[in-house]
């Protein structure tokens, strides 16, 4: 296939950010080659059949995580078997149902800015978790001990619920 006009470019910020990007595929390995070098994929696994895919994850799995972009019949064994299974809503309907995500717009974009936003929302998350507990370590003995009245105590819980609330939905400004 003829690759899609953004994919270089989702490839190179992929490739910027570190990850490594390996194309698997069934193409003999001069074909395989000139497309990933459009794209600017440097590894590249060609003649791979399509029950090979899987076993190829596999092994990739035992250098670290592994996630697995696909859209066809054959891909549905690999994007199972793949920590993360990225379909294109393009693809085949086996595909996307394997997928354990689906790029509605079957872009190679939308994985990076899938990367980008589970980032920012693990971010979040993790802010959250601090105010949660920064208010359970601190408000709740001192109430407890009687030197914070419990009034102030209950306000300050409520207000360590709004502010993780209003954390989290900052995160609907993160430019993705």
């Amino acid at each position: 296939d003829a690759i899609k006009e953004d994919s270089a470019r989702a490839i190179s910020f992929l490739n910027k950010k570190g990850y490594r990007t390996v194309m698997i595929t069934g193409d003999n390995e001069k074909t395989a080659r000139a497309i990933a070098k459009q794209a600017g994929i440097k590894e590249v696994i060609a003649n791979v059949l399509p029950e090979d895919k899987s076993k190829k994850v596999e092994e990739l799995q035992k250098r670290g995580m592994v996630a697995f972009v696909g859209d066809g019949i054959n891909d549905a064994p690999a994007l199972k078997q793949s920590n993360v299974g990225i379909a294109m809503g393009t693809g085949t309907d086996i595909a996307i149902e394997s997928g354990d995500i689906v790029l509605a717009k079957g872009s190679l974009i939308g994985v990076a800015q899938g990367i980008m936003l589970s980032k920012a929302t693990f971010r979040k998350i993790k802010q959250n978790l601090f105010w949660a507990f920064a208010y359970n370590v601190i408000a709740i003995p001192v109430a407890v001990i009687g030197l914070l009245h419990p009034i102030i105590a209950e306000a300050a819980m409520a207000l360590s619920s709004i502010t993780v609330v209003m954390n989290a939905n900052l995160l609907r400004r993160a430019r993705i």
